[in-house]
């Protein structure tokens, strides 16, 4: 049986010592001694999201989060705006338009970054938006948005803003207060080191009115539930209690080691995975790359091949291209417990599968790229 390496943009590889924490006996959640869990969790996440406020623990996928922001905020025939620079911004709008609200666009052709000013000129045209939403890092794109800046924009608006953090919080410099964003969702499959099925959600004091005025049909991810039970260090309703258990640790690790240093790392990791890329003779797809998946366009007629056959062959896992870019990009991720000898693993065994298929690749030289970024 293979090693295997999982080099995909969620789910990451998980370290023994959070995957142990699974393996402990299941302790009932309505007692002291999960209340206390809870407590350090909620701190911990403070601290990843760099926030004063409560950050709240949901049992469910980011996408949940994602309906939870929306139906606290808004009201029937509500208008907001979307920044879509991908398919996950593009989810925004499916959602909201799902409960009947009415969505305007500011978008840009996948790969492209959005521009700013572009979603300042649409609320002065439009200052009966309630609320305006984006993401940080469109894994299916690989590209990074200017949150700070639009952060600054909506903050002189009567409008709040929310973002889709799930991949790039803990990864990638983010500052929630700092950066003036008004709700955060984020999930555990990512740069928390965790197994799917947590996600985790924080609300700005700027919100309160309209979580008040909100009249869109909710239940499970009624805020003020959660609110409630915040106060008591539990969850209304019952918590995957091994998961949380595993993201004390996982918060433990990260608080240890401090965020701006994770930051560093995948900086440091982000280069060297462009810069193998690069040395292959692929094209980087994203316009501002994040830091936390590169993404590189292939030739079409081998896009999906190459997926499956760094599964088949070397049990290397990373992920193609979604939507409209099926078969036409790969993204390898560097985030969370992935490091440097898994990049020059996956790069080793990239080299040889592109070979494979066809193309004309010069054997050691992404590694060497690789290497030289990690020795510079």
């Amino acid at each position: 049986m293979l090693k295997q390496y999982l080099l995909t943009p969620g789910p990451t590889p998980i370290p023994p010592q959070i995957a142990l924490k699974e393996a402990l006996p299941v302790i009932h959640h309505r007692t002291s001694e999960f209340a206390s869990i809870y407590k350090d969790v909620a701190e911990g996440l403070k601290y990843v999201f760099q926030t004063r406020n409560e950050v709240y623990v949901l049992a469910c996928s980011g996408t949940g989060a994602m309906e939870m922001a929306i139906v606290n905020l808004l009201s029937p025939n509500d208008k907001i705006l979307v920044a879509s620079c991908g398919n996950f911004g593009e989810r925004w709008a499916k959602i909201a338009q799902s409960y009947g609200v009415e969505t305007i666009y500011v978008s840009v052709e996948w790969g492209k970054v959005l521009d700013p000013l572009e979603i300042e000129k649409t609320l002065k045209k439009n200052p009966d938006i309630k609320a305006v939403f984006t993401t940080f890092v469109e894994t299916s794109t690989g590209v990074a948005s200017d949150i700070k800046s639009i952060g600054k924009i909506v903050s002189q608006t009567n409008a709040v803003f929310v973002v889709d953090a799930i991949s790039g919080l803990a990864g990638q410099e983010f500052r929630t207060d700092d950066w003036e964003v008004d709700v955060v969702i984020s999930a555990s499959q990512k740069d928390f080191m965790l197994p799917p099925g947590l996600a985790f959600i924080m609300f700005s004091q700027k919100t309160q009115k309209l979580i008040e005025l909100s009249r869109l049909p909710k239940f499970y991810f009624d805020i003020k539930k959660y609110r409630d039970f915040y106060l008591i260090n539990q969850t209304p309703f019952t918590p995957p209690v091994t998961l949380i258990v595993a993201l004390q640790e996982a918060l433990k690790l990260i608080r240890n080691k401090k965020i701006e240093n994770i930051w560093n790392d995948c900086k440091r990791l982000a280069r060297a995975a462009r810069a193998g890329m690069q040395s292959l003779g692929l094209k980087l797809f994203a316009e501002v790359p994040c830091e936390v998946v590169t993404t590189a366009s292939v030739p079409e007629n081998i896009g999906e091949k190459i997926i499956t056959t760094l599964k088949e062959r070397y049990s290397v896992s990373i992920a193609g291209g979604q939507g409209k870019l099926k078969g036409k990009i790969i993204r390898l991720a560097h985030m969370g417990y992935i490091g440097k000898v898994d990049l020059l693993a996956g790069f080793a065994c990239l080299e040889i599968v592109l070979s494979e298929l066809g193309m004309d690749i010069e054997k050691g030289k992404s590694v060497a790229a690789v290497q030289k970024e990690f020795l510079g």
